[in-house]
């Protein structure tokens, strides 16, 4: 009998050791990355379309060189070796963040030693490669270190102009001799670049254009005078304590004037375009110069972002002239997609003017608008314009909103939209064109399998080189015996929703479980996609496994190819509709599921989803019990204008959607469980919301709890052990109280 129990005993301890050696832990997911998929890149194809270039790690010098890759034939070769990457003096090869080609290849550009401005790390070194004689020269390299940004060949490829501490310089290749092209940036001026604001929310990083001839540059300049200042505090790093000031324009403030000049490539007087308009109360969104011409085209919205006028501007008389102009009742989207046609007499153009996002053909003079994709369907990213051969690539999905397929239709908008990706690849495909479209990367991915990488020809989509496929992650995913993410509709009368469900690996129908709800609900994106996704999928796998059910549903207004009218149905209720839809969801799942437990229901949500998780808390307490809200906005006219604006309207003519769109007017309702959760150096959604609603709640005597990360930014995820503690700090609140 005891070499019974013991046998029995000694079964179970190994059968737990087994057990516990394949499960997900927290420390696996976010201190040690050991379910990090593996990528590709950058890759860039060369511009005869024969080959294309990466990045290959060489053991012995400790650093990437550059490899080249026969597109026929697979052969490689090491184009650029690290040993070639060492700076006369120096031991260590360049550290590559990217590099790109000069158009005739023979000069290879190279970023390095790269920081961070605001998002991005917009700003560092750079150096330039000739390939024929070995050469390896850093540009700018009498300026401050690290200080340049957006360097790039001149089309003729003999020179390279950058931006350095708001300055635009330009450099000759054979001599290295710079010139200062602007003087008055610095202070309240920014020449080349753009503040805040431009930044976040239209995505202006990149603020000069080379002319097609190389002998102009034309640029953006900001003058951000009068933009309010917004003081981040920094406790932690003295004995006293250092503001960081960051112009930031919020709800219906003073934006900075911004302009566009044009300037002789030699230096000189800048000549200034005088386009109508407030430049405070218009924004410039986008700007390039016409291919052979000495003209560019401009995109300015106005500010309520319903109105973008198309402007030609003569950069010898600097005539300006208006040759379309695209409105919407709501708002409208900057969409990137400018291709010019038949001798630049004619343009692409994405709209949603028909009820869905189409391309079309404009005509330089304006006068005449084609539809070249057609359909009930969205566009969902132009991928490649192929003039030589009369198409235009995009991704789109008829019949699946939570996947992604490449298309291609005729640019002279005849016969129906044709799918390129075949039927198996069921998930989400993005793709990197070649100069021909006759070859592309092609990445896939779904919910169950990590991302594939792969060299494809096209149109025939037929698979050349598996580049990566990310077997062993899988293996290692699959190892842990997880329940796959299962999607499923929810028709909540009004509209039907998708949605996802994550059970515990154990589950038992029979079970009544608490359920956490996740939650974004803004225009800027979607939480129910068929794709991989990143850190917060194992987090919810995670999750379930401590014995939830985690469940996401995609409301009304997210970034969803589902038309206009579902993108548009949010404006000026931003925070109002999307929770509503949340709750409503949330009931009818109820009913679907029997092992929903109803009394135990969670929402968590993240910047956006945040605001949504207080809304949803506040005022559908009889739905959620319990809610956790990090980096939200509390209160909406503390965010910035083009974003707010954009969806809101001005908020002198929507008094009421800002007030009841807030989420600390509705602050005094909380009867439940929260966990509110901030960054102190969120130069995003600022601190000041978590202490704004701090104060509402003390105001009202509700009970709550709350995490403050000093010094840590929108993502908090600087400085040590950071995101395991945080995480740490929301599975115990769910433990707790759910």
């Amino acid at each position: 009998m005891k070499k019974t129990m013991l046998l029995i005993l000694s079964c179970c301890i190994q059968y737990l050791c087994i057990a516990q050696s394949n499960s997900l832990t927290l420390e696996d997911i976010y201190t040690k990355n050991k379910y990090a998929a593996k990528g590709f890149g950058p890759l860039v194809f060369m511009k005869d379309n024969k080959g294309y270039t990466t990045l290959e790690y060489n053991a012995s010098f400790k650093s990437n060189e550059i490899i080249l890759y026969d597109i026929i034939s697979g052969s490689k070769k090491v184009l650029v070796s690290a040993k070639q990457l060492i700076p006369n003096g120096l031991v260590n090869p360049l550290s590559i963040y990217n590099y790109t080609w000069s158009n005739d290849n023979k000069n290879l550009l190279i970023y390095t030693n790269t920081k961070k401005v605001w998002r991005q790390n917009t700003k560092g070194d750079y150096w330039v490669l000739n390939l024929a004689s070995g050469m390896l020269s850093q540009i700018g390299k009498t300026l401050p270190s690290a200080s340049l940004m957006f360097a790039k060949f001149s089309p003729n490829g003999k020179e390279i102009a950058y931006v350095s501490n708001l300055n635009i310089y330009k450099e000759n290749l054979a001599t290295h001799a710079i010139t200062q092209i602007s003087f008055d940036g610095g202070g309240d001026i920014i020449n080349g670049t753009f503040d805040w604001v431009y930044e976040e929310e239209l995505d202006d990083r990149d603020g000069f254009r080379w002319s097609s001839d190389s002998k102009e540059i034309a640029y953006w300049q900001s003058n951000t005078k009068g933009v309010g200042t917004f003081y981040l505090i920094n406790n932690v790093d003295s004995n006293y304590s250092k503001p960081i000031p960051l112009p930031y324009p919020k709800v219906g403030t003073a934006n900075s004037a911004v302009k566009l000049g044009v300037v002789s490539a030699n230096g000189g007087k800048t000549r200034w375009l005088n386009l109508p308009g407030d430049p405070r109360n218009n924004y410039i969104a986008r700007m390039d110069y016409v291919p052979g011409k000495n003209e560019l085209i401009i995109q300015q919205l106005n500010r309520l972002q319903n109105t973008n006028r198309v402007w030609i501007a003569n950069t010898n008389s600097l005539a300006l002239t208006n040759i379309y102009t695209d409105t919407d009742e709501a708002f409208l989207n900057i969409h990137d997609n400018i291709v010019w046609l038949e001798n630049s007499n004619a343009f692409t153009w994405t709209s949603e003017k028909d009820g869905w996002l189409h391309l079309y053909k404009i005509s330089k003079d304006g006068k005449t608008v084609s539809l070249i994709t057609k359909g009930n369907f969205d566009v969902v990213n132009i991928n490649y314009i192929d003039t030589a051969n009369g198409y235009v690539y995009y991704i789109a999905s008829p019949e699946n909103y939570l996947q992604r397929y490449l298309y291609r239709s005729k640019l002279d908008g005849t016969g129906n939209a044709e799918r390129v990706t075949p039927a198996n690849l069921a998930g989400q495909n993005s793709y990197q064109l070649s100069g021909d479209a006759k070859y592309a990367i092609h990445v896939f991915e779904n919910a169950q399998t990590p991302k594939r990488y792969s060299l494809i020809s096209l149109p025939d989509h037929h698979e050349i080189k598996l580049l990566e496929d990310n077997a062993t992650l899988k293996n290692n995913i699959a190892a842990l015996g997880l329940r796959p993410k299962e999607f499923f509709k929810v028709d909540i009368g009004e509209v039907v929703f998708d949605a996802w469900v994550i059970k515990p690996i154990n589950f038992d129908s029979q079970k009544k479980y608490p359920t956490i709800f996740h939650v974004y609900g803004e225009p800027a994106s979607s939480t129910v996609q068929d794709n991989w996704g990143t850190g917060d999928n194992l987090w919810h796998q995670y999750l379930a496994n401590q014995g939830y059910i985690i469940i996401s549903v995609d409301n009304r207004g997210t970034k969803v190819p589902r038309g206009r009218a579902w993108r548009k149905s949010i404006y000026r209720q931003i925070g109002l509709l999307a929770a509503d839809d949340q709750a409503k969801a949330a009931q009818k799942i109820c009913s679907l599921f029997p092992f929903v437990d109803a009394s135990r229901l969670g929402i968590w949500g993240w910047s956006g989803g945040g605001q949504m998780s207080l809304h949803s808390i506040f005022r559908h307490g009889d739905v959620f019990k319990t809610a956790i809200a990090v980096s939200f906005v509390s209160q909406q006219t503390l965010y910035d204008n083009i974003y707010q604006e954009r969806y809101m309207g001005l908020p002198t003519d929507n008094v009421e959607g800002y007030r009841e769109g807030s989420p600390v007017t509705h602050a005094k309702k909380l009867q439940g469980n929260l966990l509110i959760i901030h960054g102190t150096a969120d130069d995003n959604v600022h601190y000041q919301n978590f202490e704004l609603l701090v104060n509402e709640l003390v105001k009202n005597n509700k009970l709550f709890s709350m995490m403050s990360y000093p010094m840590r930014d929108h993502g908090i995820s600087q400085r040590e052990n950071t995101t395991l503690h945080m995480r740490r700090t929301m599975e115990q609140f769910w433990k707790k109280n759910l």
